[in-house]
């Protein structure tokens, strides 16, 4: 207000609390660069210290490590104790992989269990340093509730320049890595190499053509027969599967089936395996040929599927055949990993009149209590024990234990991988009652197999 003068003689301020407004500007900027559950970087704020940290490496010729770390069978926790014990596990997780490291470092998560981490001038001695502490850090049991949670990480590592100079790069460099941590075994780092990355482009090209093998008809049944030691009749058949594309030649199965599993195509595959294995022993059996076992392998997606009794039950009665015709071999692991609910799965096969065997006995890890409680016809003794009984006393006294435990919980054995006589006959001294390999013959297509077995009468 002015007075008589002309001059200013008051003054009116109009002031407005804007401490909300400030709050909630911070709360949205804090929310835009870190994440909501951890209060970790999030992937912009980490895509922005990756940049910078790079340029300083850049300038300063100094090195850099970008680390991929993602949690082991995580996945686990969150189907069975719930998504809120699973947050607050990664809460957890996070504080401790933040206190492995130095101030400059930068950890952040990426959605889910994936974390990376940022190393500034750190060589690869330094990064193993760190991977190795996170590790033991992470391995530690976590308390969460009333819960003793036990997780493992694999860590994938990538360094700067010699992997990438981009962050981008850096980061799948890494993420590849990571990926090969948890081929070899989980709960351990692997550096990034360029042989990684031809493996996971290759993987890549399977999949992709996987999704059309079956419609194409690339994918044919082989099948190798299984003798009897004591008279030298076939008494079954092993379905073995083979993929030959027009372009990559034969593709192993070895490859190909952790690939179907990664991918969920293993449960189209396997289908396709089971009823097709069916038709041919039905159309055999139709053909005049003597009544053997056709055996085939499941694997451990479709051992865990559901419905797999019904639509084995469904295969079965459309084909023709019956089920004690059929045997389904399993994995040591596939028993293993859950046994109680495998132990009710195969009590419900069994009573179907279908045979169970464990395949590769001897190589993994089975509880006898277990073990004795599964209704099981037969043991598969692993080929990697029968190459070596005829040299090493240790296969030797595997291979013994292996026929004798089977004869104790009266169960047959079969021997796979047989390739001479003297193999054949150490195995029929020790009382193995059944055999397979190419001693006897290898794996054949469906009109070799019959005329084999023709030709043997």
């Amino acid at each position: 207000m002015l007075g008589d003068d002309g001059a200013p003689s008051h003054y009116v301020g109009i002031f407005s609390d804007i401490t909300h407004h400030k709050e909630a500007e911070e709360r949205i900027q804090h929310l835009a660069h870190f994440d909501a559950l951890t209060g970790l970087p999030n992937r912009a704020l980490l895509k922005d210290r990756a940049h910078t940290a790079i340029s300083i490496a850049q300038r300063s010729h100094e090195p850099l490590a970008v680390l991929f770390v993602d949690l082991d069978h995580f996945k686990n926790i969150n189907d069975t104790l719930g998504h809120r014990i699973g947050d607050e596990l990664l809460v957890e997780v996070g504080r401790r992989m933040r206190a492995t490291g130095r101030d400059e470092d930068t950890v952040s998560r990426q959605g889910g269990d994936e974390f990376i981490v940022i190393l500034p001038g750190t060589d690869a001695d330094g990064a193993a340093h760190v991977a190795r502490k996170i590790i033991d850090a992470i391995s530690v049991s976590f308390k969460v509730e009333q819960y003793d949670l036990v997780v493992t990480p694999s860590i994938g590592i990538a360094m700067y320049p010699s992997d990438g100079e981009d962050f981008e790069i850096l980061s799948k460099c890494a993420d590849t890595a990571m990926y090969r941590a948890k081929e070899e075994g989980r709960n351990s780092f692997r550096f990034f190499t360029p042989e990684m990355q031809d493996h996971s482009a290759r993987k890549l090209l399977l999949e992709g053509e996987l999704r059309y093998a079956l419609a194409r008809g690339e994918m044919k049944m082989h099948y190798q027969p299984q003798f009897s030691l004591k008279n030298g009749r076939i008494v079954g058949s092993e379905a073995l599967l083979r993929w030959q594309h027009p372009e990559l030649g034969t593709v192993s199965p070895a490859e190909f089936i952790a690939i179907a599993e990664d991918s969920g195509l293993i449960l189209a595959i396997g289908e396709w395996v089971l009823r097709t294995a069916v038709r041919q022993m039905k159309s055999w059996l139709d053909a005049g040929m003597e009544p053997i076992v056709m055996a085939v392998n499941l694997s451990a997606v479709q051992f865990r599927h559901a419905h797999l009794p019904q639509q084995i039950d469904q295969i079965l009665a459309e084909e023709g055949l019956e089920p004690r015709l059929l045997e389904l071999e399993l994995t040591e692991s596939m028993a293993m990993d859950d046994p109680l609910t495998a132990i009710a799965l195969m009590d419900d096969l069994h009573a179907r009149n279908i045979c169970l065997s464990i395949d590769d006995f001897g190589t993994g890890y089975s509880s006898l209590s277990y073990l004795r409680r599964f209704p099981l016809c037969k043991l598969k003794i692993d080929q990697s024990f029968v190459h070596d009984i005829a040299v090493d006393p240790e296969s030797k006294a595997i291979v013994c234990a292996i026929i004798s435990l089977a004869d104790s919980l009266g169960l047959r054995t079969i021997a796979e991988g047989v390739e001479t006589e003297s193999q054949l006959a150490f195995l029929r001294e020790q009382g193995c009652q059944d055999a397979q390999g190419f001693y006897y013959s290898k794996a054949l297509p469906p009109e070799e197999f019959e005329a084999f077995v023709r030709g043997r009468k």
